[in-house]
Order: structure tokens, then sequence, then C-alpha cells
């Protein structure tokens, strides 16, 4: 293992990686970063949960210079979801830079705040391509002093039709910049746009089949109209404390959903329908276990970061074996071994064969569990939504000692804390959250009052 320390980085940036709990690279930082620290154009295929973020992270960070005020680094995402992820690591990577300013720029939000933000330009945009050049167009938004571009997932960009829209957007951006290119995937289409933005790129590979083996894939044979309840049926005899279900279409998704909910499982669905609270509410619910089970389509979770992921299931197979692959690639992380379940119903068998041939080995095929009595699956958890955040200068510590404090609610109710620009959220135990809700909102936070509401 490569340790950071190696590398030529700041003080400052180590000393964020080492309150990060960061000390040795993953292969794709340890194949990228030297390149990227020495201002080399990178092209890199590293699969979701490689550490890539952290990565082009570091490099950005590393030519920024505080005292410039003006956009140096500029990181376009395929959506919200991913851009709020990487805004979230890049700013813990710069915790320890001072007066470093990081936005996230994303369309599904008013503008008029994201114009008033820039009213001073902030050093770090990430973002989507249409609301980034909907502000350059505004004239709220200068590229002339980017040094570091990256393009994260860039295969779903293009999937997305973002490719035009990139184009126009680098042709914003001095032609000294370094640009790092970031994709799950490098197809012919993707080298070609390699070529025509980079310049001789060091390429890095990562490949995803390191994944495989802490994974068990089941598939199930089922018939279209059995599909759901041989869901409910492995949901509720196998009971997994989180459960991600793919579906390939946003209406599945609801459909999907809404039947679980009315079988009494503790289930939300993920779409690009939802307004951007939404999205982020559903998000943060699952990531602290207030949701048992996410309904999402492949685009809506993109960017969703869940460190223990028991169980992916594929409510139907996707059309792409590497799709197949990515969906399945969410859970067995860090060591644990995680379960991948796929429900098959007869029109899908022609998608088998290619799923086969990407795994290199028969595919494992099992029976349903029986029909017996089924309990829903309800979270352990139910999130507390604060109306403050950053701006307040509200801190999780700030809150857990509100919660523990004058609301007397024992720590070990209290679960994970998410604090966003104008909101927080906290976890808290099931049984505690009507009074953790009730004493909180009438109590105070760091001297002041918030309203606090109960998510369901």
């Amino acid at each position: 293992m490569t340790e950071f320390a190696t590398l030529a980085l700041e003080p400052a940036v180590l000393d964020a990686l080492a309150t990060l709990g960061y000390s040795s690279m993953t292969p794709i930082q340890a194949a990228s970063l030297p390149a990227i620290l020495d201002g080399k154009d990178v092209l890199a295929q590293a699969p979701t949960g490689s550490g890539k973020t952290v990565a082009f992270g570091l490099g950005l960070v590393a030519r920024l210079d505080p005292a410039v005020v003006a956009v140096q680094g500029l990181v376009l995402c395929p959506t919200r979801e991913l851009a709020d992820q990487v805004s979230r690591e890049i700013r813990r990577l710069a915790s320890f830079v001072p007066n470093v300013k990081l936005l996230t720029l994303c369309g599904g939000i008013p503008l008029r705040p994201q114009l008033a933000s820039l009213v001073h330009p902030p050093h770090v945009v990430v973002g989507t391509p249409g609301r980034i050049q909907e502000l350059i167009d505004q004239g709220a938004l200068s590229l002339e002093c980017v040094r570091v571009l990256v393009l994260d997932e860039v295969d779903r960009m293009l999937d997305m039709g973002f490719q035009d829209a990139v184009t126009q957007l680098l042709k914003q951006c001095p032609q000294s910049r370094q640009t790092l290119l970031f994709s799950a995937t490098l197809p012919d289409e993707i080298r070609s746009i390699s070529r025509s933005m980079q310049r001789e790129p060091v390429s890095v590979t990562c490949a995803a089949e390191e994944e495989a083996p802490e994974i068990e894939q089941q598939f199930f044979e089922v018939d279209g109209r059995g599909r759901f309840d041989a869901l409910v049926q492995l949901l509720g005899v196998n009971r997994p404390e989180s459960c991600l279900v793919f579906c390939n279409t946003r209406r599945d998704v609801q459909d999907l959903a809404d039947g679980l909910g009315k079988r009494g499982f503790s289930a939300l669905g993920l779409h690009g329908d939802l307004d951007q609270r939404d999205r982020d509410e559903m998000l943060v619910q699952f990531a602290n276990r207030s949701c048992v089970i996410l309904v999402a389509t492949d685009v809506a979770a993109r960017g969703l970061d869940v460190e223990d992921l028991p169980v992916v299931v594929n409510w139907e197979l996707s059309t792409d074996a590497d799709v197949h692959l990515h969906r399945i690639g969410r859970t067995g992380r860090a060591g644990r071994i995680g379960k991948a379940w796929s429900l098959v119903a007869p029109a899908e068998m022609p998608r088998i064969s290619a799923i086969e041939a990407r795994a290199g080995k028969p595919l494992r095929w099992s029976k349903l569990p029986g029909s017996a009595s089924i309990t829903p699956l309800n979270a352990v958890m139910r999130t507390l939504a604060i109306d403050g955040g950053r701006q307040d200068k509200l801190r999780p510590g700030d809150i857990v000692g509100a919660l523990t404090g004058d609301a007397g609610i024992p720590f070990d109710a209290v679960g994970k804390i998410t604090v966003f620009a104008t909101r927080s959220y906290v976890a808290i135990r099931r049984g505690e959250a009507n009074a953790a809700r009730k004493r909180l909102g009438e109590g105070k936070i760091k001297g002041r009052r918030f309203r606090v509401r109960t998510l369901d």
C-alpha cells in the first residue's frame, strides 16, 4: 500500500487526509495522483467506490490559490446527487486550507440564490453542465481562470445527452488548463472525446472486476405478474437492514415504492421528476437508516454513496451488461460480502448471456422462498429536519449537544447527522423521535430557536 505522505502535498492537505482517516491510497489514487499532481492530463477508468473523487479532488485542491478570487477548479457531473457527493468530499479535502470557497451549481433549484452566491466568485465550482452554462449566459460566472477541469462519470454524461453542453463549456476554459476525465467505461466514443480535449493524457485503469468476489449474485426466474410478490418474499424472508432496488423506468420506481408502502414496508422512490429538496431528503433518509428500501432508476442513483449497503436488487435486468455491473457494485465494499438479487422474467432471458459473459462464469440461479407469512420491514430510525444549516453556523456537534443536553435524549439514540447550507437532518431512534422533535423545537440550538419537523 502506498501512503499519501509520499506525495508532494501541502501540510494542510495532509492534515485533512489524516483527520479523515485516509492514510493509504486506493489503486486508482496510486495510479493517477502522481500524474495529476504533476499537472498532466489524465484519462481514468474507475468504477463507483474506487476512490476517484479523492484522486481528482486532491489534484484540484493542490492547484488552488485562495488569494486569487476567481473560479480555478471546475468539476462537471451528470447528476445533482453526484455533484453534491463530490462537493462534500472536496470540502473535506480543503478543510485545512484557509479561505477556500466552493459552490455547487445544479439545475432543479431556483436560479436566484445561485446568482446571489456568485457575487463573490468561488474558487471551485461543482455542478451539472446545463445550469453552469445558464449562469455563464447570465453573466454571473466566468471560466477564464480555470486551472483544472474535471469531467466525472463521462459515460453517464454522454448517456444523458450532455456532450454538446460539455463541448461548449470547454471552449470557455483556457487552453492551458489541466483536464481530468473519469469514466466507469472507456468505449471508443470517450477515447475520441479525450483526443479532442486533452493533451497527451496519461491513461489509467482500475478494473471493476476487483469487487466481484465480494458480491454474491442470485438470479430468480419470475413471471411478469408475480414479480412484486417475489420481491416481497425475498425482502420479508431475508430482512436486509438496507436495500437498493433498481428499476428501468421512472414509472416503475414510483409504482413499486407505492406498492411496497401499502404492504407496510419502509420504502421511498427516487427518480428525476422530484424536486431537489425531496431528492436530498430521500437520500439522507436512506443513508441514515430512516428508510429501509430505496427504489431508483440508474440515473437517479448516480452519486448515491452508502457506506454499508448489504443488498442490491434488480427489479428488472438492465439491457446493458456494464450497467448491471455498476448496479451490483454498490454492495460488497470495504471487504464486506454483498448480495445482489435479480428478478428475471422470460422476456429478459436474452440479456442473461451478456451478463454471464461479463461475469466469466455461470450464473447462480436460486429458488424463491416459500410463501410464508411476511412481516413488513420498518426502519429503526426516523429523521428530524432542522431549518438551519451551515449558513447559520450550525455544526453536527451543536445538534448533538442540544439533543443530549436540554432535550434529554440518550446519546445512543442519535444517529447520523447531515448539514446542508440552509437545513440539517439528524437520525433519531424511532421510539425517541417524537420526543426529540418536540423538545428540540421548544428549546434552542446554539442559543437560537429553529423549526423542527419529522420526515416520514
